[in-house]
This record gives C-alpha cells, structure tokens and sequence, in this order.
C-alpha cells in the first residue's frame, strides 16, 4: 500500500487519504521524534517537512548528538515550530545526593528549551527509589523539586509540564498517575510557569476525565495522543498504538481538550517496536491520516 492510499483502524471505516502538505487539517500535528525513532534529528526534520507538518517534539538524546547550537539552528533555519523538548524530571529518589544530581540536570534541561524556543520541558515525575514503597513522600519530593526549578524555568521563560503517567508505571517511572494529581502539583505556581502533559495513552481511563480536563484549562502546555493496543507487550512502555488500533475514543477526549481552551500542537507520541522497524515516511504518512480522520474534526 502505498503512502497516500487510506488504510483501515481498527474497527473504523476507512475514510482518509494523506493531507497533502499545507493541508489545513495539519496545522496543529507535530512529530515527536520517538514515532520514527530510529531517525535522527536531521532525518525527523526533514521527513516533517516533507509531511507538510509545521511542529515538532524533540528529544535531548538525539540534540545532544549534534550539539544544542547546531540543532537549534536547524529547527530555526526548518521554520518548524518545537511543540515540547522530552524530557526533564526524575526527582523522586532518596538520596539527596542523586536529587541534587537530578536538579542540575533539568536545569540544563530548561536551558536547551530555551535555546530551542520550545513550547515547554515535559517532566516525568520519576518511580519509587529501589526499596522505598512511600509513595506519598516520593510525591512530596516531586513538589520538592518543582519549587525548586520553578523559579529558574521562569527566569529561562520555559514553562515546565508535568505529565502524569498511567499507573503502571507509578513503581519505576511515574508516581504521579492522574492529571488531579499534576494538577494539584502545579497549583502553587502561575500557569505559564508549571502547567500539565495530556496524554491519551496515560489517561485515557481516568475517571472523570472530562470534568478534570475542564478544571485544567490553561494548565494544559501540551496534548499528546496514541493509543492504548492489546495485548499489551511484554515491555510495556512498547504498548502505545497508532491511533485507531485501540481502545481510545478521541472524539470526546479531544473535544473536552478543546473546551478547555487548548490551542496549542498535537503531538503525536509513540512507543512501538513495529511502529519503528517501518519506514519512517509510511510511519508520518499514517500518523496523519489517522489524526486528519479522528483527531483534527474534534479540535
């Protein structure tokens, strides 16, 4: 099947061809760079442009190849806007020693997203420390560290976003699993400073979420989508699907999105083994055919 041509989600009727670059139904979309992750940064940017998409969701690994001056002035010269930089975070362990380490580095962290212009540093919380089951106090040491770099983000002008993260992955990647939770962490600062990640495949089953995702209003610094497939694989950060080829119900989910205010990119987030052993032109081109169908009519 060629690159153009509408393919089939699951149980969806086919009804989409690719947008054609400068499509308006693209305006919004961005590529994060772990969907076609076996790309470098040269290699994301320019299979962008050639989608016709205007944004994209960079990754610190794949600039710290290049070196932050060079990448900077690749995105500059591409005119494509930086929806998020990933990632910043991990402040959860026991050890001040490793927290201060962690500190540093996510001021780093907030220094290249400022040098990249981008739209936000999104934090992953980070799990419980090896032997520690307090997760209330690993909580504590998340809202620790954002009065803590807080400050520095806003003198940067980078907004930090906290993304909250499926619960089973609350033991070794994210203790905070609800957006209620990132909320409550963002309240004590001004919302361009420390706003929230929604994220489909993260929150999809919160109860509520609608209603949550109304009280967030301009907490929300980016949206993220995928799916949620089954089964799920046996390394479960490989779990996310294109969208259509799972459970999630877009529609309303990015309607309330909308509601709420949000009129930033859409980016689109994949972890997938299969997703990434495709080439990554046939990965963007399905990527947008899939948003134009089931995302774009809802914004």
């Amino acid at each position: 099947m060629s690159a153009a041509e509408v393919d089939v989600p699951s149980g969806q009727p086919a009804r989409t061809n690719t947008p054609a670059p400068g499509d308006p139904s693209l305006a919004r979309l961005s590529l994060n760079q772990r969907t076609t992750a076996e790309w470098s940064l040269r290699e994301s940017i320019d299979g962008a442009l050639r989608a016709g998409l205007s944004s994209i969701g960079v990754w610190r690994e794949p600039v710290a190849d290049v070196g932050l001056e060079t990448a900077a002035a690749w995105l500059r010269d591409s005119g494509l806007r930086v929806s998020s930089v990933c990632r910043g975070g991990f402040f959860t362990d026991n050890d001040a020693r490793v927290r201060k380490q962690a500190i540093d580095d996510n001021r780093a962290a907030i220094d290249e997203t400022a040098a990249l212009g981008a739209a936000c540093l999104v934090l992953v919380p980070g799990g419980l420390p090896t032997g520690d089951r307090d997760l209330p106090a690993a909580r504590r040491r998340v809202a620790d560290a954002l009065a803590t770099l807080a400050p520095y983000a806003e003198s940067r002008g980078v907004r930090l976003a906290i993304e909250p993260m499926n619960p089973i992955f609350a033991a070794d990647r994210g203790v905070v699993s609800t957006l209620a939770q990132a909320l409550q962490l963002a309240e004590p600062h001004e919302p361009g400073v420390v706003g929230v990640v929604v994220d489909t495949f993260h929150l999809w089953w919160e109860p509520g979420i609608e209603a949550t995702l109304a009280e967030a209003s301009d907490r929300i610094a980016s949206y993220q989508i995928c799916d949620w497939i089954t089964p799920l694989p046996a390394d479960t950060l490989l779990s996310r699907g294109m969208m259509g080829d799972g459970h999630i119900d877009f529609a309303p989910f990015t309607r309330a999105v909308a509601a709420a205010g949000y009129t930033g990119d859409v980016e689109v987030e994949i972890f997938n083994a299969d997703v990434w052993a495709a080439p990554g032109d046939d990965t963007i081109a399905t990527m947008a055919r899939r948003y134009a169908d089931l995302v774009a009519p809802y914004l």
